[in-house]
């Protein structure tokens, strides 16, 4: 039995992905080099991080994704509004929100969330807020980077091109190097 490192999650299309980039190029362009940039390829919306798992409960794990998706239809989902958490003006995490039909979205997030309870894998307590991460304020930044950062997310707009069509969630690998995570899909669950 070996562990690997898991998560449940929407990923985007390639036409949003190089968007993205793009705004990615953009901020790198003018923010100071204390942000840790995720690759866009490697963005995601995480509906449940499973941490440390068994390969011995993946078939489980898909039963699980398989039981969430009963009952919900595939669904729109919009990119747009670029922020930090946990405030702008104290960036540590920079995002680009997501909209759309969020009430289909929670619903199956919470269906993952009581669907992979039985398998071990505690609720998560904190409140689902989807999101698109594209960068990390690495520790150690200077006050006045911060406030340079927290200014340049304020003054940046953003609405995508491309929406994001739900039609399936995907059970990922997360392998971390020093070039960032690589993403695998283990399994995927189509909406019906």
């Amino acid at each position: 039995m070996s562990l690997i490192r898991a998560f449940v999650a929407v990923e985007l299309p390639a036409e949003l992905k190089k968007e993205l980039d793009r705004l990615e190029a953009l901020l790198k362009k003018n923010s100071p080099p204390v942000i840790k940039w995720v690759d866009p390829n490697s963005i995601h919306i995480t509906l449940k991080f499973l941490g440390d798992t068994s390969d011995a409960v993946l078939g489980d794990l898909i039963l699980a994704m398989e039981e969430s998706v009963v009952g919900v239809s595939p669904f729109k989902l919009d990119v747009c509004q670029l922020g930090a958490f946990p405030a702008v003006d104290r960036p540590q995490v920079i995002w680009v929100g997501v909209t759309g039909e969020m009430d289909n979205l929670a619903r199956l997030r919470d269906n993952i969330e009581k669907n992979t309870e039985p398998l071990g894998f505690k609720r998560e307590s904190r409140p689902f807020s989807p999101h698109l991460t594209l960068g990390r304020v690495r520790d150690g930044a200077r006050p006045d980077e911060i406030q340079r950062i927290g200014k340049l997310i304020g003054e940046t707009s953003f609405a995508a091109l491309h929406n994001i069509d739900v039609k399936q969630i995907n059970l990922l690998k997360s392998q971390l190097s020093s070039a960032g995570a690589i993403h695998t899909v283990i399994g995927s669950t189509k909406l019906k």
